[in-house]
């Protein structure tokens, strides 16, 4: 056959690998697996029953009780590990937040009860940051500069967040996590751990945390106090290479994991991280990104379960070993 004669056949083999939900199944180049997602959860002092919050349906303020109840849901649909925060009565919180290392603090007492419940079947993972518990919002203590400017005290934050670590092991925590962005908190939480008898104890530091809109709905879910932001401590969305600094940093210190959070408009910096990153790389499908998705499903405006199973392959791809995701239970009987 002459070359003028040869026939071009069009090159079709990525289609063929399309063809059968099979197939396709056989070639993936990601996976996603129940035990990849952490649940976030809250409990609530003061509570009789659950209570929805309302800009983001279908997750609750827990009672104790429904708290071990939509942990176990959670562990039947194949999660390993759930993330609790606390929400105290508001007449409980102060300047400083004591009532985080306080045994009998709302936020211990529901690991306590998540620990005595699950053994070491759950993990238990601790929000390590004192925001739900000062009177004023902040992440840590406040103080006047010498120009006249209210700001964190970065140093006196980091032995509160010792007390507040131990306090948490203590009542049974497999992994605290300090999400408060303060110079040094890595470190400083590893030394308190290991000089108090738990140096099993990991800790995920949220190592790339931006001073972001999509955290509104979790200011209701925790009753937040604050007014004003937090961008003197958390991250410009402007950066990215600063991230790979915060991440180097917290792995020096001793971090166990490292995070990105939020996840969704930060795959960038999510993928740039797990590229470099020695531990465990996870993401925080934020509560912002959760409302968006529920509002826009829930309006018919998209496949709810769709975008949800999507979104989250879409994080896993970008490089997540982890995510914390509040779809965790409902993505987890879909895989």
């Amino acid at each position: 056959m002459t070359e003028e004669n040869q026939v071009v056949r069009p090159f079709r083999r990525p289609r063929r690998l399309r063809q059968t939900p099979a197939m396709r199944e056989f070639v993936a180049e990601t996976t996603l697996r129940p035990a990849d997602l952490i649940l976030p959860m809250f409990i609530a002092d003061g509570l009789s029953e659950p209570k929805e919050i309302s800009s983001m349906p279908g997750v609750y303020q827990h009672t104790t009780d429904s708290l071990l109840a939509t942990a176990h849901e959670a562990l039947d649909a194949g999660v390993r590990c759930v993330d609790l925060f606390g929400v105290p009565l508001e007449e409980a919180k102060d300047a400083e937040g004591s009532i985080a290392w306080d045994p009998e603090g709302i936020l211990n007492r529901g690991l306590d009860a998540l620990r005595t419940e699950f053994g070491d079947d759950l993990l238990v993972m601790a929000d390590t940051c004192l925001d739900e518990f000062t009177d004023h919002g902040h992440c840590g203590v406040l103080s006047v500069d010498r120009w006249g400017r209210t700001q964190v005290d970065n140093d006196a934050t980091l032995e509160l967040y010792q007390k507040m670590a131990v306090a948490q092991a203590d009542a049974g925590a497999h992994i605290v996590s300090p999400s408060g962005m303060m110079d040094g908190q890595i470190r400083a939480i590893r030394d308190a751990l290991d000089a108090a008898g738990h140096q099993d104890v990991a800790i995920m530091a949220y190592s790339a945390k931006y001073a972001s809109a999509f955290f509104g709905p979790f200011r209701e879910a925790v009753a937040s106090s604050l007014e004003g932001d937090r961008r003197t401590y958390q991250q410009d969305p402007a950066n990215q290479r600063e991230s790979l600094l915060e991440v180097d940093l917290d792995i020096a210190e001793g971090a166990d994991f490292v995070m990105v959070k939020p996840a969704m408009p930060y795959l960038d910096v999510l993928n740039l991280v797990a590229e470099s990153s020695p531990v465990p790389v996870a993401a925080y499908q934020v509560s912002g990104e959760y409302a968006m998705l529920q509002a826009a499903g829930r309006n018919g405006w998209v496949d709810l379960d769709a975008v949800m199973m999507e979104s989250l392959i879409g994080i896993k791809r970008a490089g997540a070993d982890q995510i914390l995701t509040y779809f965790a239970t409902e993505a987890a009987r879909k895989l």
